[in-house]
C-alpha cells in the first residue's frame, strides 16, 4: 500500500510538470499572436502554481517514503506493532520537506528554465 502511494505521489509530480508544458506553450501560442509581450508574461501564472504543486507532491513522496524507511527499519529489528501494519502517515516535518523539495534537481532543473524561457519570449515580443 505505501509503495502506490510513493508511486501516486511521483505520478502526480510528473502530471504537473506536463500539465506545464502544455499550458505554457499553449498560451505562448495564443497571446503571442497578440503582438503584446505582457500578455505572455501571463504564462508565469500556471508555471508558478503547478511549480508549487509539484513541490507539495515532491514533498510528500519524500515523508512517505521515510514513513516506508521507519516501518521497514521496525521490521527488521523486531519491533512492529500490529497497529503499524496499515499505518500509513508521512513522516517529517513538512517545511523541512518542502524546503528540500524546492532545492530539488528535478524541480529547479525544469521550472526556471521554463520560466526564463517565457520572460524571454516576452521579451522578443514586446
Amino acid at each position: 500500500m505505501m509503495q502506490d502511494v510513493i508511486r501516486r505521489m511521483a505520478d502526480n509530480s510528473r502530471s504537473c510538470k506536463l500539465w506545464c508544458v502544455t499550458l505554457v506553450a499553449a498560451m505562448l501560442v495564443l497571446m503571442g499572436g497578440s503582438g503584446n509581450g505582457g500578455y505572455v508574461l501571463l504564462a508565469l501564472v500556471p508555471t508558478a502554481f503547478l511549480a508549487w504543486l509539484d513541490v507539495y507532491y515532491l514533498s510528500l513522496e519524500q515523508r512517505f517514503r521515510n514513513s516506508h524507511d521507519h516501518f521497514v527499519a521496525r521490521l527488521h529489528r523486531g519491533n512492529l506493532a500490529e497497529s503499524d501494519l496499515f499505518a500509513i502517515i508521512p513522516r517529517g516535518s513538512i517545511a523541512t520537506h518542502l524546503l528540500k523539495s524546492i532545492r530539488s534537481a528535478s524541480v529547479g532543473l525544469f521550472y526556471l528554465p521554463l520560466a526564463l524561457l517565457v520572460a524571454g519570449v516576452a521579451t522578443l515580443w514586446s
